[in-house]
């Protein structure tokens, strides 16, 4: 199972992390349409918008997937693209309920220390980071602390694009980068539970 998630011809880890992140916003309420279409240009894993399977649901509902790595149809990737979706829509179905949790103050500070052109990537997550230890306290105390801190910092990167939408590269990267640096283990777990 390890070489399904991790390894060998499926998603290295910032493949999914991409995937989950921007399937992420795409399911969730934002106002930056633009931004996400161009970001999805961007990515080395090519992903789809919703208006990409308008004639492609399947009769269970859930729709078509078709993953391209590096140019090729990887068919265990297929697999995994439609788990990683699966649980990007979850994860932003909870969002939506703990949105109300993150306070506008913290989005606004945190969306004009991502406004400072000086800051390196690694000031960037080391924002982050803090953002999130000052939102620990509106953790669920009936979720699992990775769960809740993955949510949290997807909720943050939502929140800061909503804010304002020229960030969306900029906080999708940092977003990637600190969950596969700090929460890539629970990711990997989830996406092996999914697959199950």
């Amino acid at each position: 199972m390890d070489s399904q998630v991790s390894n060998g011809s499926g998603l290295e880890a910032e493949h999914i992390t991409n995937l989950l992140v921007f399937g992420f916003l795409q399911n969730s309420k934002y106002n930056f349409n633009q931004e996400l279409e161009a970001l999805s240009q961007e990515l080395p894993v090519q992903v789809y918008l919703d208006a990409d399977f308008e004639d492609e649901l399947q009769t269970d509902g859930s729709r078509v997937s078709r993953s391209f790595y590096h140019g090729r149809i990887q068919p265990d990737s297929e697999s995994q693209e439609s788990a990683i979706q699966n649980i990007a829509r979850r994860l932003a179905q909870v969002g939506d309920e703990m949105d109300h949790r993150i306070q506008p103050t913290l989005v606004r500070q945190l969306a004009e220390q991502f406004m400072n052109a000086g800051l390196s990537e690694e000031d960037r997550r080391n924002c982050l980071a803090r953002a999130l230890d000052e939102m620990k306290t509106a953790f669920p105390r009936d979720m699992e602390n990775e769960k809740a801190m993955l949510i949290m910092t997807l909720l943050l990167a939502r929140n800061v694009a909503n804010h304002a939408p020229s960030l969306l590269h900029d906080v999708f990267r940092t977003t990637v980068t600190f969950i596969n640096q700090n929460l890539f283990t629970y990711v990997r777990n989830l996406l092996r539970n999914e697959m199950d």
